[in-house]
């Protein structure tokens, strides 16, 4: 690590501490040359995601984006905020362990109704309407029964 004050790569940790939030690094490091100390951050890169649309278009994975579309399916509903949340980090976690940085915004909202299949049925048929893109109460009628099943 080259020093910021007199340039010089002849550097050496001192001290060494995780964050509060346990996803940086500090280090304290001390030149060899001017003998100034200074702090470096260390943190894991995320990579990023990118959804393909479903006509193609590519954008960047938008966590708020995510979130906001699920909360809007469990509005008056019994589904909490932490519940929300937890659904996010899980499907973010499982799409940044993937082999590919690349994502079908179809295989989001699978990963979305799955999980709301299984905490609310309401919040489900919601996001269903949208994500299956209803057109008539036949289609809310045929989903309500599959869960019935």
């Amino acid at each position: 690590m080259k020093c910021p004050y007199c340039g010089s790569k002849e550097t050496e940790v001192v001290e060494t501490r995780d964050s509060e939030d346990l996803e940086t690094i500090r280090r304290r490091r001390s030149c060899l040359k001017c003998e100034k100390r200074f702090t470096t951050y260390e943190r894991v890169e995320n990579v990023t995601l990118v959804v393909i649309k479903k006509e193609g278009k590519r954008e960047q994975f938008n966590r708020d984006k995510l979130k906001n579309g699920i909360i809007r399916s469990c509005e008056k509903t019994t589904v909490s905020v932490e519940q929300i949340e937890k659904i996010v980090t899980e499907i973010e976690m499982e799409l940044r362990g993937a082999d590919s940085v690349e994502v079908e915004s179809k295989k989001i909202g699978q990963l979305v109704a799955t999980k709301l299949k299984k905490l609310d049925k309401v919040a489900y048929i919601r996001f269903s309407s949208v994500f299956k893109r209803f057109v008539d109460i036949e289609d809310f009628e045929k989903e309500v029964k599959r869960l019935i099943k």
